[in-house]
């Protein structure tokens, strides 16, 4: 406050700086332009810090982004002539008729057609420029090329769910997959998208633009990219109390472990857990859930391929041992380990237990016997006993595909030097998710 009262750039007297004290107010004013986009740059980039994921629509690995750069040049060309014609203009004509060089009334311009015709034509030509440049754009990437790989992309409050059209599970049903999209590099991928309750914004920057889910409409667009790597993507659409919470990766791999996934997850059917062993047990719960305590049984909002558990009003759990993200990205478990270290059952265990709590807004049924939403109603949830959920995570933790078809083996996150780094800081950060932790 000290420097603000000395430097004001007043006199007592209240008149503007001369002198010495207008090159102070000039010196003050440049510093704290750079200071000022210091800072905004600083909130750009600290705005990534809980990941230390690069999100970046100008990543050229994808042709989407390419063509929308290669249109952005001209534009940004067209804006800055523009920009210094009309301010050329303006100071030149500031200057030229001040009221201290100009004692004689202006000169009136009304019914100068040049000047009109200027002032209307230069417009509509920079105009249409644009308009062609788009249209040409828009020619380019909206078509869907015949052999584009097909992928359903399906929103839901506050998850998303990937569907491979395309590939046929031996078990019954699609290929599917909760909150991780696989898709490959180098060609176009065609994403059929739609939302099951409200509209949602469905936008990975690096792969591509971003484009609106809505319900009962479905729109197919594409993307591509040529990096293998992990990408982060996000809703764009203000959806509800957990809109921030709503998250995905997207993993591109090449085309040769593209293929081995697709085949593993075609072929994969859940594994049949030993008797009398904690995940015995947790099937079992799964399954049928707790009648005697009123716990509603996990099979009926939830698919896992292999098994008779085939409900859609949640996220499918075929591959959830081999998934690296909870709650729709709201942890990250990027290390080898990821569901054996005891911060990620910790985790695991309290969003089995009360998933309304760790992510408001959430439709799953509680397990602690406190109250939930369903339905617009209130309704008091089951009861389990920490063993028992336990168990159903231990069960969980068994879904996984084999490990020449892990998607997260050897495939980096685009613009973490340090995986691991990261997603340990990121989960030591998180405080309990339920009162008092587990």
């Amino acid at each position: 406050m000290n420097t603000i009262h000395r430097h004001s750039g007043q006199s007592q007297g209240g008149h503007p700086p001369h002198g010495k004290s207008g090159a102070a107010a000039r010196e003050r004013l440049r510093r704290n332009l750079g200071y000022g986009v210091m800072a905004g740059l600083g909130v750009t980039l600290l705005s990534g810090c809980g990941s230390r994921q690069l999100i970046s629509m100008g990543d050229l690995a994808s042709g989407f982004n390419r063509e929308v750069a290669f249109m952005s040049i001209f534009a940004i060309v067209m804006s800055v002539i523009i920009f210094v014609a009309v301010s050329y203009a303006l100071f030149y004509t500031v200057n030229k008729f001040r009221d201290d060089k100009n004692t004689a009334p202006p000169a009136q311009f009304h019914g100068n057609n040049r000047l009109e015709v200027i002032l209307v034509v230069v417009p509509v030509i920079i105009v249409m420029a644009l308009a062609v440049l788009t249209v040409r754009s828009m020619a380019i990437l909206n078509p869907v090329p015949d052999q584009a790989s097909k992928i359903d992309v399906l929103a839901r409050q506050f998850w998303w769910n990937f569907s491979y059209p395309e590939v046929k599970a031996d078990a019954g049903g699609n290929v599917t997959n909760g909150n991780e999209m696989i898709m490959p590099t180098k060609q176009s991928v065609a994403l059929t998208i739609t939302s099951g309750d409200v509209i949602h914004g469905f936008w990975a920057p690096n792969i591509g633009g971003q484009r609106a889910a809505m319900p009962a409409t479905l729109k197919t667009w594409n993307v591509d990219i040529d990096r293998a790597a992990v990408y982060q993507g996000n809703c764009t659409q203000l959806c509800g109390a957990s809109h921030a919470n709503m998250r995905y990766k997207v993993i591109a791999l090449d085309q040769a472990r593209y293929n081995s996934f697709l085949a593993a997850a075609k072929a994969y059917r859940a594994p049949e857990p030993a008797a009398d062993s904690a995940e015995a047990r947790g099937y079992a719960i799964f399954m049928q859930g707790k009648p005697a305590t009123g716990a509603l049984a996990c099979a009926a909002c939830h698919r896992i391929q292999g098994t008779t558990a085939a409900g859609v009003a949640g996220p499918d759990l075929s591959f959830f041992g081999t998934r690296r993200t909870l709650g729709a990205g709201m942890w990250e478990f990027m290390e080898e380990e990821h569901w054996e270290t005891p911060r990620a059952k910790e985790i695991l265990h309290a969003w089995i237990k009360h998933s309304p709590y760790v992510k408001p807004g959430s439709l799953m049924p509680t397990y602690d016997g406190s109250e939930y939403t369903a339905n617009g109603k209130q309704v008091k949830g089951g009861v389990l006993t920490d063993e028992e959920i336990d168990d159903v995570a231990a069960y969980l933790r068994t879904l996984k595909l084999p490990e020449e078809a892990n998607y997260w083996n050897d495939t980096p996150v685009y613009g973490s030097s340090d995986a691991a780094q990261n997603a340990s800081a990121q989960i030591a950060k998180t405080s309990s998710p339920v009162p008092g932790g587990k």
